[in-house]
Order: C-alpha cells, then structure tokens, then sequence
C-alpha cells in the first residue's frame, strides 16, 4: 500500500509493516529475549530515543506479560546518546536528551537496548560508549525493529523484528502510536 508519511506534500511510501505485523514482531523479540538469556531475571531493556523508547516499553510490557514476577516498569529505562555520537559536527544543533536508569542499575544484567532502525551501527556504537559510563553490564544485547543493512561498523541486532534490505537512496521511516499516532514501517525513495 502507498501512503503520505506524514502529511500532504509528505514523500510518497509504500508501507512494509503495519500495526499488527509490529506487534507480533515486538512479541517474537520478547520470546527471543526470554528464550536467550533463560528467563527475565537479569534483564533491563533501555530504549534510545526516540522511537526506541516506546518500542523498549512495549518490549518491557511483553516481558512481564510472559513472565509475572518481572515489572515492566522497574526493567526499563532510556539511553540518551547525543554526546556520544561521532557525527555531531554534521548534525544540526539537538536537545540533549535524558537518560533514566532502572532504580537497579546496569551493573552485571542483561541490557537490551532498543532502536526502531538499525542502519550504518553509528547510533549503537554511541549507546555503548553511552553504557561504559554508567556502568558495567554483564552483557549488551540489541533489539531492533528494522534491520536495513549498509553497516558501517561491525554491529549486529540479536533480536531483528524484519530485516528489511534497501538502497542506500532508499529511506526507512518507523510510525508509532506514541510518537506520530499510527504504528507502521514504510520505505520511500529508491531507483523506480
């Protein structure tokens, strides 16, 4: 189906995964994380901004809906990476975001970190700087909704809800509910 994005004048996309496709893949990755690290125990599932944040509390959500003694909200938290990016100097001036630990801490879990779209392995890079500084996890896992490929760097998703594989002249753009009031995936651009 082909849709505006965002509004008129907005590219023209074709949508690749709607609200119920995110939602069943937001469950396998819940599943997956479960089934990886035997339980929920020593999990904390922190969301980089901005769409990974609302994906990493639903993550949390199914977390606790599979297993009971685990908290949704005690598990999850977010991790601002602006200062730690290597491409300030290109970008735009930009907020400097927050970042919110479990009361927990990082020190010897699990921690999933959570994006909307994994790309050149840039924004993943800064988050694990972002994470030396807070602490010392036992170990760093990813979550991502869209893998796009064209990885820059030798980063990989652990859990991937849709590999989804693009041209460079194509873009990803990821709609939630909490952020742009619909949930989809589409890709605009590209060689027609």
């Amino acid at each position: 189906m082909t849709s505006e994005i965002d509004g008129p004048g907005e590219a023209k996309a074709t949508e690749v995964l709607g609200s119920a496709d995110i939602s069943r893949a937001l469950t396998r990755i819940a599943h997956e994380i479960i089934e990886r690290n035997k339980g929920g125990q020593d999990v904390v599932v922190l969301g980089i901004p901005t769409r990974g944040v609302p994906l990493a509390g639903r993550i949390a959500q199914r977390l606790a809906d599979i297993e009971p003694e685990i908290e949704a909200h005690a598990i999850l938290g977010t991790l601002d990476v602006t200062m730690y990016r290597d491409d300030l100097h290109k970008q735009p001036p930009r907020a400097i975001g927050q970042t919110d630990l479990p009361a927990q801490g990082i020190d010897n879990k699990v921690v999933v970190l959570v994006d909307d779209v994994l790309f050149s392995g840039r924004t993943i890079r800064a988050a694990l700087d972002a994470l030396k500084d807070l602490g010392r996890p036992r170990s760093v896992q990813l979550a991502t909704l869209i893998d796009r490929g064209h990885r820059e760097l030798p980063i990989r998703s652990d859990f991937v809800g849709k590999n989804l594989p693009t041209s460079l002249s194509e873009r990803v753009f990821v709609r939630l509910e909490e952020i742009d009031g619909r949930d989809g995936v589409f890709i605009a651009g590209g060689d027609k």
